[in-house]
C-alpha cells in the first residue's frame, strides 16, 4: 500500500514538475526569445500611428477663382473578422456591389481575405472602385449598412466590419476648363502632366502624425500618451489666367471644333505688356476628374509641344526685319505671281499673281514673292537669320508649363532662306513663340517672357509668399518700327476688300493682325490638301491689351484653301470682342455694343436712280455715302446682298469709277477710308493712329493717285477739323488776294506789254 501511495505521489510530483518546466520555458520563451515579436503584435493591436496627410494646394485664376482643389473623400475598408462574426458577410457585399458596381465574387474575396498565418485579415481597402469615393456615395453606404455618425467613426470598423476612412481627393470644379494647363491627379494618387506635375512638391505640403493608444475596439484609452505632428498644407498656386477670358476661349474653340473638324485646335491669349497668359486651350480636350474616359491624344497640349512650319504669320519677322532696317518702302512696286531663287520657282497662292503691285498692296493680299524680295534679296540672308534669332525662334520661351519644344531654325540650302520669309521651310516653330512675337510688336517692340503663375500664396492667410514678376527678354526692334508693323496689320485686317484678315475686323475697334495658310509636308512633299491655318492679332491698336493666337491643325477645308480665312479669323473675333468688353475697354466709336454682332444684307441698288436707291437705304436704315454727281447708281460697295454690320456704310457711285476724284473723308473711321480708296482704286497711306482727320492728294511716278490720311483720335477728331477748317479758310482767302497783291507789285512795263 505505501509503495503503490510512493508510486502515485511521485508521479503526480513528476508530472507538477514537469508542468513547472515547461511552463517556466515557455515564460522564458515568450518574455525572452519572442518577446519582441510580440510585443509587436501587441502594440499593433493597442497603438495606432496614423499618418495625418496634408491638404494638397489649390489652383486658382488670378483673381483666386477655384480651378482645381482637394476636397473630403472617402476610402472603404472591410474587417473580414468582424464580418465573419457578424455573419453579414452576403449583406456587405451586396450593398457595396450595387453601390460601388464592383463584382460581388471581387467583393467576396476582399471580405473573407486571410492573411499569410491563414487568419482573417482585420483591414482590407477596397481598391479602386472603392478608393476615395466622394462624400455622396459615402453617405449611401452609411445609410445602406445603418454606420452611425459620423460615418469615418474607426469603431464602425469592428462593430459593423465596414470603415469610412476620410482621406482627400484632387477635384476640379470647372470641369475640362483649362485641363491641358492644369494636368490631373491619378487614382494612384500621382500629379500627371500640366502644372499639378510641374509644381507637385510645392502643391504637396509635408504629412504630418499622430500616435495614440486604443483598446482592441478602437476607443481611445484614458491617460494614453500620444505623440503629434500637424501636417503642413500645400501652397495655393495663383495663376494668370483669367477664368472668364479661357470661358470664351473654350466655347468659341468647341464651336469651330465641331464645324471645321480639324485634327486639333489651340488658341492661347497673352497680356503683350507683361506676357501673362490670360488662357490657353486645345481641342480635342478631356475632363481632369474623369480623365480615364479619354484617349491618349486628347492630353497633349499643342500650345508649348508641338512645332509646324507657320506659313504667313512668319512674315511678321521679315516685314518687322525690313523696316528695322530701312527697307520697306509700302509705295515701291513688284510684279507679283513667282521669282525664281536657283534652280526653283517660289509662287504666291495666287499663282498668276496680281500683277504689279505695291508692297503694302502685297501684304494685304499676303503675298509670297513680296516678302521673298524683302526679306531674301534686300534684307539678306545673314540679317534675315538674325531677326528669327531675336524673336526667339529656335529656343525656348521659358514660359512656366512642362513640356515646351524648341522649335527649329535650320538652313541646309541658300533657297530654304527665301522659303522662309514667308514661315515654310527652314523653320518650324511652337504657338507660344508665335504669339510671344506678336506680343512684342503690341508691347513696343519689347519681347515679354510669357508665364502661367502669378504668385505662391499661403493656404490660409491667402497672401503671397513668392510673386512671380514680368520679365523683359529683349528689345527685338525699336518702338517706332513696331509702329510701323501695327499700322500696316492693321489695314490687313481693316481692309474689306483685300485685306486677307477681314474676318477678323471688329466693329469699334482697332485690330492688328496677319493670317497663315500653310501647307503641310506629307511623306517628304507638300500636299494640296491639308493645311494649318493660323491667325494671330491684337487690339486694341491705340493701346494693345490682349493678343490672341488660332490654330488649326488640317480643318475640313472642302478642297478650297481659301476657306482657311473662315476657321481662325472668326474665332479670334469672338473671343477678343467678348474680352474686350469684359475689360471694360471702349469702344472708338459712338455705338450700341450690343449690336455689333448683329447683320444685316445691303438691298441692290445698282442701276436704280439715285433718288430711288436713297429711299430703299433709308427703310433698311442702312448709312451711306453717295459718291459723284450722276441722277443713277453706276456701282455700289459692297454689293448687293452682302451682309454687313449695322454701322458700316454702303457707297454708292453716280459716275464711272475712272477719273473720279476721291472725295472727302474727313471723319472717316480707318475701315471706311480704306474701304473707299480700295473701290476707287486710289492709292492711299495712312499716318496717324484713329480718323481720318486731314487728306492730301498727289500723284506717284506713273501718275496714280495717291492719298495721304492723317488721322487722329476719335477724342481730337473736332479740334483737328476745325484746325483743318481754318487753315484751308487762309488759303482760300491768300488765293483770292492774290491777283490784286500780284497787280499791285508788277513791273509796269509788263502791264503795258500786256495792255498791248
Amino acid at each position: 500500500m505505501n509503495r503503490k501511495v510512493k508510486l502515485r505521489t511521485l508521479l503526480i510530483g513528476g508530472l507538477f514538475t514537469l508542468f513547472f518546466i515547461v511552463l517556466i520555458g515557455k515564460i522564458y520563451w515568450v518574455q525572452v526569445v519572442d518577446a519582441k515579436e510580440l510585443i509587436k503584435k501587441a502594440q499593433a493591436m493597442w497603438e495606432r500611428n496614423k499618418i495625418l496627410q496634408p491638404v494638397r494646394g489649390s489652383i486658382v485664376d488670378r483673381y483666386n477663382q477655384v480651378l482645381a482643389e482637394d476636397g473630403a473623400s472617402y476610402t472603404v475598408i472591410v474587417n473580414p473578422t468582424a464580418i465573419d462574426k457578424l455573419k453579414n458577410a452576403q449583406t456587405v457585399v451586396q450593398v457595396l456591389s450595387s453601390i460601388l458596381n464592383k463584382p460581388e465574387n471581387e467583393l467576396m474575396e476582399m471580405v473573407t481575405k486571410q492573411n499569410k498565418d491563414g487568419e482573417l485579415s482585420s483591414w482590407v481597402e477596397v481598391r479602386s472602385e472603392g478608393w476615395k469615393i466622394d462624400a455622396e456615395t459615402a453617405d449611401r453606404i452609411a445609410k445602406a449598412l445603418n454606420l452611425p455618425e459620423p460615418i469615418n467613426k474607426q469603431a464602425n470598423l469592428y462593430t459593423h466590419g465596414v470603415y469610412l476612412e476620410e482621406s482627400q481627393k484632387r477635384y476640379y470644379p470647372a470641369g475640362s476648363m483649362a485641363s491641358h494647363v492644369l494636368g490631373y491627379f491619378d487614382k494612384n494618387g500621382k500629379a500627371v502632366m500640366g502644372l499639378e506635375a510641374a509644381y507637385n512638391e510645392l502643391l504637396t505640403g509635408k504629412p504630418g502624425h499622430i500616435s495614440t493608444t486604443k483598446d482592441r475596439m478602437g476607443y481611445e484609452l484614458p491617460d494614453a500618451k500620444a505623440s503629434y505632428e500637424p501636417a503642413e498644407d500645400g501652397k495655393t498656386l495663383q495663376l494668370t489666367i483669367d477664368r472668364n477670358i479661357q470661358s470664351y476661349i473654350e466655347t468659341a474653340l468647341e464651336k469651330s471644333y465641331n464645324e471645321w473638324k480639324p485634327k486639333s485646335m489651340t488658341v492661347v491669349a497673352m497680356n503683350p505688356k507683361t506676357g501673362e497668359i490670360l488662357g490657353m486651350a486645345n481641342m480635342p480636350t478631356f475632363n481632369p476628374s474623369r480623365y480615364w474616359e479619354s484617349e491618349t491624344k486628347n492630353f497633349y497640349n499643342h500650345a508649348v509641344g508641338s512645332q509646324y512650319e507657320p506659313g504667313s504669320t512668319f512674315k511678321l519677322v521679315t516685314l518687322a526685319g525690313a523696316i528695322e532696317e530701312g527697307l520697306f518702302d509700302p509705295n515701291d512696286k513688284f510684279q507679283s505671281g513667282g521669282i525664281a531663287v536657283y534652280d526653283r520657282t517660289l509662287k504666291d497662292h495666287n499663282l498668276k499673281g496680281w500683277g504689279k503691285i505695291s508692297y503694302l498692296e502685297g501684304l494685304k493680299r499676303s503675298s509670297n514673292v513680296a516678302f521673298v524680295k524683302l526679306g531674301y534679296e534686300k534684307l539678306k540672308p545673314d540679317k534675315l537669320k538674325e531677326y528669327i534669332t531675336r524673336f526667339g525662334f529656335g529656343e525656348r520661351t521659358g514660359i512656366d508649363i512642362p513640356g515646351e519644344t524648341k522649335g527649329l531654325v535650320r538652313f541646309n540650302y541658300p533657297v530654304d532662306y527665301a522659303t522662309a520669309t514667308y514661315g515654310q521651310g527652314g523653320v518650324s516653330v511652337t504657338a507660344i513663340q508665335q504669339i510671344a512675337a506678336y506680343a512684342a510688336i503690341a508691347n513696343g517692340g519689347k519681347m515679354m517672357q510669357p508665364h502661367i503663375v502669378k504668385a505662391v500664396l499661403d493656404p490660409k492667410t491667402n497672401e503671397p509668399v513668392q510673386t512671380f514678376e514680368p520679365k523683359e527678354i529683349r528689345q527685338v526692334v525699336s518702338p517706332e518700327t513696331a509702329a510701323k508693323v501695327t499700322e500696316y496689320l492693321e489695314q490687313v485686317v481693316s481692309d474689306q476688300e483685300i485685306g486677307t484678315g477681314r474676318n477678323a475686323y471688329i466693329e469699334g475697334y482697332r485690330v492688328a493682325g496677319k493670317t497663315g495658310t500653310a501647307q503641310k509636308v506629307i511623306d517628304g512633299k507638300y500636299s494640296t490638301e491639308k493645311w494649318l491655318i493660323t491667325f494671330v492679332g491684337y487690339a486694341p491698336v491705340e493701346d494693345p491689351k490682349i493678343v490672341v493666337l488660332v490654330l488649326a491643325d488640317e480643318p475640313e477645308l472642302h478642297g478650297n484653301y481659301h476657306n482657311g480665312g473662315l476657321v481662325a479669323p472668326p474665332v479670334f473675333k469672338e473671343i477678343v470682342t467678348q474680352s474686350l468688353r469684359y475689360m471694360n475697354v471702349s469702344a472708338t466709336v459712338k455705338q450700341e455694343l450690343s449690336g455689333i454682332d448683329k447683320k444685316v444684307v445691303a438691298p441692290q441698288v445698282e442701276g436704280k436712280l439715285l433718288i430711288e436707291a436713297k429711299k430703299d437705304l433709308g427703310d433698311s436704315k442702312i448709312k451711306y455715302d453717295v459718291l459723284g454727281k450722276g441722277a443713277s447708281v453706276v456701282a455700289q460697295f459692297p454689293e448687293g446682298g452682302t451682309e454687313i454690320g449695322p454701322t458700316q456704310r454702303i457707297y454708292l457711285v453716280t459716275e464711272e469709277k475712272a477719273g473720279m476724284d476721291l472725295p472727302n473723308l474727313q471723319g472717316k473711321s480707318l475701315r471706311d477710308a480704306l474701304a473707299v480708296c480700295s473701290f476707287l482704286k486710289v492709292n492711299c497711306q495712312v499716318t496717324g493712329e484713329g480718323y481720318v482727320a486731314s487728306q492730301t492728294l498727289s500723284a506717284d511716278e506713273g501718275g496714280q493717285q495717291v492719298a495721304v490720311l492723317q488721322l487722329v483720335p476719335w477724342i481730337d477728331l473736332e479740334k483737328a477739323k476745325a484746325e483743318a477748317a481754318k487753315l484751308a479758310a487762309k488759303t482760300e482767302t491768300a488765293n483770292k488776294q492774290q491777283p490784286a497783291n500780284s497787280a499791285k507789285n508788277s513791273d509796269p512795263k509788263q502791264k503795258t506789254d500786256k495792255k498791248q
